[in-house]
């Protein structure tokens, strides 16, 4: 499919991992324009970054002004899927899904708490504390996908925002996760709904993002590994 007409194309700065990148991957390839993906010498590159983090993105001129530079992987995001459809247009409804986006931060921040952890307690404590957020997590979510007619999706019957980022709250967990705590899987996989795996099948399935989706893994045949 060609790229979408007379749309900008993009750079995304970001590590060659998951992490905070992989749903800005997803939204650019959903959105079928054209962009690239450098990865920054780091912590050589940190000064030359607006606030000296990753990931950024370079929207590039179309007529000759200043490229449009963004940072802050939730607000790339917004701004991606607000411009090419992903997101609803109408506010209620952009904020039931960016609401749910939100949670995905508290759950990473937790995983992150886990190793900066000072004390065997401390570990112990944190690592609770973020089971416990994902457990909440799975729970809402598989709520919204059932009240929504269990169709894969947790909005409508296309792929969104919301799907995305969720997909790529448990491909972290999953694959980027388990490089730095083995047997996070293990305890995670009971813990899956039928409705987080539809989703996830579901999202693996989209044709708009299937060039990439499986690059960084497969998330389904990690989660029946």
């Amino acid at each position: 499919m060609a790229p979408t007409s007379n749309a900008p194309s993009y750079i995304l700065r970001y590590f060659d991992i998951i992490g905070n990148g992989e749903s800005i991957r997803l939204l650019l390839t959903a959105a079928n324009v054209e962009w690239t993906e450098e990865h920054p010498e780091w912590p050589q590159e940190k000064p030359n970054q607006p606030f000296g983090r990753l990931p950024v993105l370079v929207e590039k001129s179309t007529d000759g002004s200043p490229d449009f530079v963004i940072c802050e992987s939730g607000n790339i995001e917004r701004y991606l899927a607000r411009t090419y459809g992903l997101l609803a247009a109408n506010l209620r409804k952009s904020a039931l899904q960016e609401q749910l986006r939100d949670q995905i931060t508290d759950v990473n921040t937790a995983f992150v708490g886990f190793f900066r952890a000072i004390s065997e307690e401390d570990k112990k404590a944190r690592l609770e504390a973020f089971w416990e957020l994902l457990d909440k997590f799975i729970a809402v979510y598989s709520k919204h996908i059932q009240d929504n007619g269990n169709t894969g999706y947790l909005f409508g019957n296309s792929l969104s925002f919301a799907d995305i980022t969720t997909y790529v709250l448990f491909k972290n967990v999953f694959i980027e996760f388990a490089k730095f705590k083995t047997d996070i899987a293990d305890y995670a996989k009971p813990k899956l709904t039928p409705e987080i795996v539809k989703l996830i099948s579901t999202v693996e399935a989209e044709p708009s993002i299937s060039k990439i989706v499986f690059k960084s893994g497969n998330l389904s045949a990690a989660i029946k590994a």
